[in-house]
């Protein structure tokens, strides 16, 4: 990134430097070296802002990547893969949460019994992670249709 980013600003500052060095003055050499200077300056300051950004989501595997399904974060088509639960469980799975622990999905209001069994029988494939407010917007529809 602190490479790229120096390369723009080189290339920049190289298109207002003369093409022939010979002809240039000792002054006005002194003058490009000083803005190449600063230029360098400003690139290195610029760049540990770079290094901050978040890249990828820690528990990107918990939206249906894997065997377990977090309850917080992920979408209501991730029960697909698990038969019984979609589309009325996963609605009401995604509709009631967040949850602080899979525990609490059987305190869902409404829950039938026969729906408490199929929680139940999932129930080693579900965690409660911390909601991502990423994820959570879109757990109840993120815009794919058949």
């Amino acid at each position: 990134m602190k490479l790229a980013l120096f390369a723009a600003l080189f290339t920049t500052a190289a298109a207002f430097v003369t093409p022939s060095a010979e002809r240039a003055s000792v002054a006005l050499q002194a003058e490009r070296r000083e803005f190449l200077s600063a230029l360098a300056g400003a690139a290195a300051l610029a760049a540990p802002m770079a290094a901050n950004a978040v890249r990828d989501y820690d528990n990107v595997g918990y939206l249906g990547g894997s065997e377990i399904v977090d309850v917080n974060n992920a979408n209501v088509r991730v029960y697909l893969k698990m038969p019984g639960l979609y589309p009325t469980v996963a609605g009401k799975i995604a509709t009631n949460g967040p949850y602080k622990s899979v525990a609490d999905l059987y305190n869902i209001p409404g829950l039938s019994g026969k729906e408490k069994e199929l929680i139940k029988k999932y129930e080693s494939r579900f965690t409660a992670l911390e909601p991502s407010a990423d994820y959570v917007i879109d757990r109840i529809n993120n815009g794919l249709y058949r």
